[in-house]
């Protein structure tokens, strides 16, 4: 009996403690307490700055330089941890105290959220060539231009950028798919808003770039999205403690290259091969290097950002300040930037009504080099025994001979400045409703305001009154008249305004194993133009003036001198109404299917062509979803797709292309006497005109191996353009005006793409990913006619008009051949003096050759290949990135050098080095030939950048600090004897360098990015 008290007491006791237990458990897990860890990303690095919230509370902090958080939650409670580029992570608390937490980058997981038309879609989902590059993954360096940031980073992408600060890239995707100049850049959207404008942007607030190549992903955007759609998505505020950051370099940049020309012994000692000597004006027993003059030996760049961010789970925030400035290498060329941004984005009802602001401004100062491929050509051609200025400090000229002009005088002299302010302001509405269906509501306004000046003081009027103007290519140099004396200003200030309302319902639904995604929406578009006007004035009383005071000039007092308009400006009113609809079936998640279909409808085009019709289809199959797929070994995803769509290209239009206008035809005679007021057609009617369209079929492969540290993709598309518009010369008996324009003939792009993205090690301390993409397209023209009223064989492009040579053409566009098909002379060598010999139709050498008669294709500018290959290593806290980029089977003719090619002129003006062992009798010498059409292939080192990351806690209050060093274009492989061979890819004259080679440069950066807590 005693036992069994015994045991009953210690049985009591025991139940006793167990409640005791089970009351403290209860209260331990009821009570909160300091959760610790670490956050990582899928390369165990640290993820600094991301946003720690636990779930339903208002409690939120944000992740240190180590990755280190620190939160108080309790047991079973939720932490979200969220940070741009990256998939959300959601840890349940548990008994432990401390968490080692990864989270995976959304680049690095088929099902990412990439950005679409009117909505997003996961990578796993698209049935559409997409390719995405994060804000970071950018090009860096002192780069405004988004055409450069994304150089070699998207295949497909072909992108040129010359040295000119003030000029933007030329961007070309997959081919272009039009012969007019100005209409071949892809439709920019930033955060929804359709053709934004880009200079908004500053680098550090872009977070992803979306870029849509084929038509199927592009067609929603109807007839501005023929070259593709660049989908710009800017960063956005996370709720947290408000983050603030400073982004900041300062860099120097050098002439990466210079031309070797003769200096004054060397040109003296060559004309004395020859019994030949300089003129007495010429020779002034100087020795200048005129490159030195022309250019600055340093041109500094400055950059700095500082933004903050941060607000709760209902209100979330961002905003940031960015100034950039550039020196051009040109002595008088510099950009400067001011960009402002202010986000906002309110929940509320719930989180089923979400509401976003943001509003962007930027203000542009251009200080531009006045007739600048006219001062490029003089900086080479100017002789080097010509002083810059004379014993009295006045600038040298010799005015006896023609089209020669001290570079350095005309750079100071002349004045041309451009101020451009875009203001951005975009309302979005998100509500959910019942039923898995969402309403949006999108109210954008964009405002752009121009003001360009130039002046030309007295030396110009009286010295360069009649210079000889260098344009871009396709167009013809000519001699440009200053009408008037003692200085000449204009000044004209034009502002567009673009606003535009876009309102959809989508409606996202799951029964069972099917997933269907629907958007039905509408849009409405107006844009106001060129609303300004344009002044000039001349005869002032002072150099002094500029261009600030027109009104103290006295222009009544020149004779036939007019206060002018600009004629290549007229006022636009553009509006546009569309409808779109896009449907994704999803089935298990193997097997998808897309359709869409847009209307336009704009008064651009004829009255009898106002609507537009631009449908897709899409399919693909996740292969890797297949039971049979399940033990395939290395290889972890495989998706099969395949798509078909068709976009539409509207750019440069105008409501009056189509219009029958009456305008000055020059003067008629009365009674043997010229009179002024000739008024005739200019422009033929044509009531159907209609947009250029594009098809494009794109099949693609996407690819996973080795659990994903290798993944890639691969597309072959097919691209044909229809309904090209061109103009042709027509009999003034049949039409009113000279010329028509019409829809008449084709064109097709064909390619390849491929792209492998890597991280072949992966430790605790060291990481190297790699990413390498390459790109082949062949462009041909199809058709120039239409078997009817419009039939040409080819039209000849491009004519340098080098002294000599007037009527020289160097470009055909022909049926068969690409656009930048090199139509030419073939040079055959020398004959016993020395002198060139060419090639004539039949085959036979001459000296003499005719124009086009005598022309032979000799290839075209476009690359067959564009590579671009990316590394980004880290050990510990030192990373390191390097990038290089190639151009393979590019051909470029060398206009430059065939000018710079003249041994019996060098009397008159400088040659290049090479040219000593050349005949002064080679009166032929720098005629344009297949002897100056150069391998352009390059291989560049475009950036390298090496920065260190301070450990936590060196300052207080600060939380991350960043030293990095950048240097750019390090070194470029080539056989190309020009400046460089990255010469112009967009236009209809491609490959071209004609005296507008702005020279590129060598940066090196110093930069700091510091994140405060």
């Amino acid at each position: 009996m005693r036992f069994k008290c015994t045991r009953l007491k210690y049985s009591g006791l025991f139940m006793l403690l167990l409640l005791i237990s089970q009351v403290f458990n209860v209260a331990y897990a009821q009570t909160e307490r300091k959760i610790t860890g670490n956050l990582l990303d899928n390369t165990n690095q640290p993820v600094i700055g991301a946003s720690v919230s636990v779930k339903g509370t208002s409690k939120v902090t944000s992740t240190g330089t180590d990755g280190s958080f620190s939160i108080s939650a309790k047991t079973g409670d939720k932490i979200l941890f969220s940070f741009l580029g990256y998939q959300t992570k959601e840890l349940t608390v548990g008994t432990a105290s401390t968490y080692k937490v990864t989270i995976l980058e959304s680049t690095a997981a088929l099902n990412d959220v990439v950005v679409v038309g009117y909505g997003k879609s996961s990578r796993k989902a698209l049935t559409s060539s997409i390719s995405t590059v994060k804000g970071d993954d950018l090009n860096r360096g002192a780069i405004s231009d988004i055409g450069q940031m994304l150089q070699g980073k998207v295949p497909g992408l072909n992108i040129t950028k010359n040295g000119d600060p003030t000029k933007n890239a030329a961007i070309i995707m997959r081919g272009a798919s039009t012969l007019r100049d100005g209409a071949q850049s892809p439709l920019f959207v930033i955060d929804g808003v359709v053709g934004a404008d880009i200079s908004i942007l500053a680098p550090d607030d872009i977070a992803t770039i979306d870029v849509l190549k084929d038509a199927a992903a592009a067609s929603i955007y109807g007839n501005r999205a023929a070259n593709g759609v660049i989908m710009v998505t800017t960063k956005k505020g996370v709720a947290g403690a408000t983050q603030i950051a400073y982004n900041g370099y300062f860099g120097v940049e050098n002439v990466s290259n210079r031309y070797d020309m003769m200096n004054a012994d060397q040109l003296k000692a060559f004309l004395a091969k020859s019994n030949s000597a300089l003129t007495p004006a010429n020779d002034k027993g100087a020795n200048t290097n005129w490159q030195n003059e022309v250019q600055r030996s340093n041109a500094l760049s400055y950059n700095h950002n500082v933004s903050l961010s941060g607000g709760t789970e209902k209100t979330t925030y961002n905003a940031s300040l960015n100034y950039f400035k550039q020196e051009g290498i040109i002595k008088t060329s510099d950009l400067d930037r001011f960009i402002g941004r202010i986000g906002i984005e309110q929940k509320a009802l719930n989180d089923k009504l979400k509401i976003g602001l943001n509003i962007s401004n930027s203000v542009t100062n251009a200080n531009q080099v006045p007739y600048r491929n006219t001062v490029l050509s003089q900086m080479l051609t100017y002789l080097p025994t010509a002083p810059v200025k004379n014993p009295d400090g006045s600038y040298f000229d010799n005015l006896i001979q023609t089209s020669y002009y001290n570079p350095v005088s005309m750079l100071e002299n002349g004045t041309e400045n451009l101020k451009n302010k875009n203001i951005l302001g975009n309302l979005t509405v998100n509500l959910k409703l019942p039923f898995g269906f969402s309403y949006d509501v999108s109210a954008s306004y964009q405002n752009s305001q121009n003001i360009y000046s130039a002046f030309y003081n007295s030396i110009y009027t009286s010295r360069y009154n009649n210079v000889r103007n260098t344009p871009e290519p396709p167009a013809t140099p000519s001699f440009v008249t200053l009408v008037g004396k003692d200085g000449f200003a204009q000044r004209n200030a034009y502002q567009s305004t673009n606003k535009i309302i876009e309102t959809y319902l989508t409606w996202n639904k799951k029964f069972g194993d099917h997933d269907i995604n629907a958007v039905v929406g509408y849009s409405y578009q107006q844009s106001l133009n060129n609303d300004g006007f344009q002044a000039t004035s001349t005869n002032f009383p002072i150099n002094q003036v500029s261009y600030n005071n027109l009104s103290l000039g006295n222009p009544y007092a020149v004779t036939d001198f007019r206060v002018d308009y600009n004629p290549g400006t007229t006022y636009q009113e553009i509006l546009m109404i569309s409808d779109f609809a896009r449907v994704n079936y999803n089935y298990k998640n193997k097997y998808l299917l897309q359709g869409s279909i847009r209307r336009d409808g704009s008064n651009v085009f004829g009255i009898n062509e106002t609507w537009g019709y631009y449908p897709s289809v899409g399919a693909a199959w996740n292969i890797d979803q297949e039971n049979f797929f399940k033990n395939a070994g290395i290889i972890k995803t495989l998706k099969l797709r395949g798509s078909y769509g068709i976009a539409g290209n509207s750019l440069g239009f105008a409501p009056l292309t189509t219009k029958l206008i009456y305008g000055n035809v020059g003067q008629f005679y009365y009674n043997g006497s010229p009179r002024e007021g000739a008024y005739g057609a200019i422009q033929n009617e044509n009531p159907d005109l209609r947009w250029e369209k594009t098809a494009t079929t794109n099949i693609g492969l996407d690819f996973g191996l080795f659990n994903g540290r290798l993944t890639g993709s691969v597309d072959v598309y097919d691209k044909k353009t229809t309904d090209l518009i061109l103009t042709f010369p027509v009999d003034n008996n049949l039409y009113p005006a000279p010329s028509y324009t019409a829809n008449v003939g084709s064109l097709s792009n064909k390619g390849i793409e491929v792209v492998l993205n890597g991280t072949p090690v992966s430790t605790d301390n060291f990481s190297w990913t790699t990413g390498f993409n390459l790109a082949h397209n062949k462009n041909k023209i199809i058709s120039l006619s239409d078997d009817s009223r419009f039939n040409i064989e080819d039209r000849l492009t491009v004519s340098p008009d080098g002294a000599g040579q007037s009527g020289a053409t160097i470009q055909i566009l022909q049926p068969g051949q690409p656009i930048g098909t090199f139509f030419t002379f073939k040079y055959a060598g020398k004959d016993a003096n020395g002198v060139s010999q060419y090639y004539d139709a039949a085959g036979n050498i001459t000296k003499t050759p005719l124009n086009k008669t005598d022309y032979y294709i000799l290839g075209n500018a476009q690359p067959k290949a564009l590579l671009g290959w990316s590394n980004n290593l880290r050990y510990k806290n030192f990373d390191l990135s390097v990038f290089m980029r190639a151009a393979l089977g590019v051909k470029i003719m060398n206009v430059t050098r065939a000018d710079l090619f003249r041994p019996s002129t060098a009397q008159f003006t400088n040659i290049l080095v090479e040219v000593e062992n050349e005949s002064t009798a080679d009166f032929n010498a720098p005629k344009y030939s297949s002897r100056f059409l150069e391998n352009g292939s390059y291989l560049r080192l475009d950036n390298a950048t090496l920065g260190y990351t301070f450990k936590k806690g060196i300052i207080p209050g600060v939380n991350s600090i960043r030293l990095y060093t950048t240097a750019n274009n390090l070194f470029v492989i080539t056989g190309y004897k020009g400046i460089d061979p990255e010469i112009n890819q967009g236009g209809t004259a491609p490959g071209v360098d004609t005296n507008n080679f702005y020279p590129k440069t060598r940066t090196f950066l110093f930069g700091l990015n510091v994140s405060f807590n």
